[in-house]
């Protein structure tokens, strides 16, 4: 791993700050990587090694084991990052947040991202779970991406390629890394866009438990229910195992209140789980990712 300069190293690193969560025990090693050649050379490092390794975004959807994880943690930096306008696309770095790349295009007066604007991930980790939200995916924008494959190397995927289903891509099944996609999207009014931007971070202001850490949406939409609704149903809202909490502004939503830990929160998905089966006969599946120790 020469090629990664040392101060992007950092050795028993506490990942909490590096989620959404603000949960987490330390990393053996967080690396930063700023190019290709620096990815390729750290993943085969791992890959060659048989040392365990984790791919981490903005960790917006991700919940990391208290005792933390013994292997690599590895993120883009900056570099990966960039955004820039092409005729009616953008092509952006995965490490891009996904809310600044939805602003990007309305200032180039491109629509087909409003729904992104309040979406607090990146935009590698947005397309690795085709995250969506008030009737859009991601997955209506990309049309292509580039990818890193252990093992094979970088290859670009078309949106056939990338397989994407609810909150699902083919990443989630060959571990590839996503490190720029081109999005296309359709010429509008910037006033019209933003407006609309407006109206969506207004709705999820007023829906969403915004004011507390969280992963976002901790369930799969269950076909022909939704998990929010399923789990207020069972008597489940405001429902507290130690600081974590079946938020009683919106029942889709585990918060933290101050000082959870992964064991509060994993007690009360199972809880969540348990009780919406035996009432409803529905299987409740995580949206969002545990890292676990090992």
């Amino acid at each position: 791993m020469a090629e990664v300069k040392p101060e992007r190293y950092r050795y028993d690193e506490p990942l909490a700050g590096y989620t959404s969560f603000r949960i987490g025990g330390p990393a053996d090693l967080l690396v930063e990587v700023n190019t290709r050649a620096e990815l390729a050379e750290l993943v085969g490092y791992c890959e060659r090694t048989g040392l365990p390794w984790f791919f981490l975004g903005r960790g917006t959807n991700v919940l990391v084991d208290d005792a933390g994880f013994r292997g690599v943690v590895l993120r883009l930096g900056p570099d990966f990052a960039r955004i820039t306008a092409e005729d009616h696309c953008l092509r952006a770095g995965a490490a891009a947040p996904l809310a600044l790349v939805a602003e990007t295009a309305a200032r180039h007066g491109l629509s087909g991202l409003e729904f992104a604007a309040g979406i607090p991930g990146s935009l590698g980790g947005g397309i690795f779970m085709n995250a969506g939200s008030y009737g859009g995916e991601l997955k209506d924008v990309v049309v292509a991406a580039e990818v890193y494959q252990p093992g094979t190397g970088f290859a670009s995927l078309n949106r056939e390629e990338l397989q994407f289903g609810y909150r699902s891509s083919i990443l989630q099944k060959t571990g590839g890394i996503l490190v720029e996609a081109l999005l296309r999207l359709t010429p509008g009014d910037e006033a019209a866009i933003r407006a609309r931007m407006k109206e969506l971070n207004a709705q999820r202001r007023a829906k969403q438990p915004l004011e507390y850490p969280s992963a976002g949406s901790v369930f799969k939409r269950p076909e022909g229910a939704f998990a929010g609704k399923l789990i207020e149903e069972a008597g489940l809202k405001g429902r507290r195992i130690g600081q974590a909490q079946v938020s009683p502004k919106h029942a889709g939503f585990i918060v933290n209140l101050g000082g959870a830990t992964a064991r509060d929160v994993l007690a009360l998905i199972e809880e969540v789980q348990t009780a919406v089966f035996q009432r409803t006969g529905f299987r409740l599946e995580p949206e969002i990712r545990i890292l676990r120790r090992e």
